[in-house]
């Protein structure tokens, strides 16, 4: 069975997302937090695999409370629901350690998937969310601070790996690198696998930081 814990300061929504995640057979809801602090507790106590954290909560809000999991050793990955495109929460989620984001709306089916996807300790970004994220500090010639140096650990890919490393950050599955590549998916696979090993990332979300910060994004092809 996947653990999971639902962070989030609404009760109904809560319930409702329980429903959904124990009626797949393969997930059970081990602990409910009603704001970001009890969350970080009840992770450290519970020990599920996998947290799914709303942003905006109560006393600490889901991204400092995933900071504090992540920094905490905890083998928890965390899923950071959110109602909104807003890319300062989709930046600081991923910057906090945050393994996926989704937004609220997404069906009960790609829920239950993302859960999974985590579990397997694979990272899941929502296209719909990186993609703005992409528009607004990439397709503008903006970045974050304006103070990040290139990435000395990108200087060990190859071309071809770089070029899937920019679109993973995309939000590009690897099925859609494969199609737009004219690659094998399991060809993609291999490459995203060999990129992560070269520049010790934790996971896809992680890499999408490090191709962020490197200016990867603003690069040319």
């Amino acid at each position: 069975m996947i653990r999971v814990l639902l962070a989030d300061d609404d009760a109904l929504l809560r319930t409702g997302v329980g429903v959904v995640l124990t009626s797949a057979g393969d997930i059970d809801v081990v602990a409910e937090a009603a704001d970001g602090l009890q969350a970080v507790e009840l992770c450290r106590s519970t020990s599920p695999d996998v947290a799914l954290m709303d942003v905006r909560m109560p006393g600490i809000d889901g991204i400092e409370a995933t900071r504090r999991i992540v920094a905490a050793g905890l083998e928890t990955r965390v899923l950071v629901l959110t109602t909104f495109h807003h890319d300062d929460y989709v930046w600081g989620a991923l910057q906090a350690g945050a393994s996926g984001f989704l937004l609220k709306r997404a069906s009960p089916e790609r829920l239950i998937d993302a859960v999974r996807t985590l579990a397997d300790g694979d990272a899941l970004l929502d296209p719909a969310v990186t993609r703005d994220l992409v528009a607004q500090f990439v397709g503008h010639g903006l970045h974050r601070t304006g103070t990040e140096a290139p990435d000395r650990r990108l200087a060990q890919l190859t071309d071809r790996e770089r070029q899937v490393l920019r679109l993973a950050a995309e939000g590009y599955s690897n099925a859609e690198i494969a199609d737009l590549l004219t690659i094998a998916e399991s060809t993609a696979k291999t490459h995203v696998k060999r990129i992560l090993a070269k520049i010790d990332a934790r996971d896809r979300a992680q890499a999408v930081v490090i191709a962020y910060q490197s200016r990867l994004m603003g690069s040319p092809d």
